[in-house]
């Protein structure tokens, strides 16, 4: 399902870290509080977001071909373009809820929910 994408950029976290609408507890949640929900319609899987979590959350990996042709044509014409690529979340129970992923996000397809 998923593949492996490069792990922690230190300096896109630092990045991030000091982006001032940075959202959440700034790792200070219990795990599993929170949880990142991806928004496939405006995920183009470029990985930032598993460049940035320091607890190993997200994976970049292809979008279902059933949640793929249930998208509308446009989205899934953006989504084709881009290989089919999504972010997901394997080990979401591991969030701390830094909110890292939701400012490195250059679609802004991530967003924290509480549990």
């Amino acid at each position: 399902m998923t593949n492996k994408a490069p792990r922690l950029d230190s300096k896109k976290a630092r990045r991030a870290a000091a982006h001032p609408d940075r959202p959440g507890e700034r790792c200070n949640a219990e795990s599993g509080r929170y949880e990142p929900v991806v928004d496939r319609r405006r995920c183009e899987g470029k990985g930032d977001c598993v460049e940035v979590c320091p607890y190993d959350v997200f994976e970049i990996g292809k979008i279902a071909e059933d949640e793929y042709r249930a998208m509308p044509t446009l989205v899934r014409l953006k989504i084709w373009a881009h290989g089919k690529k999504t972010a997901f979340t394997p080990r979401a129970d591991a969030c701390k809820a830094c909110g890292l992923c939701v400012v490195a996000c250059p679609e802004r397809a991530i967003e924290l929910a509480a549990r």
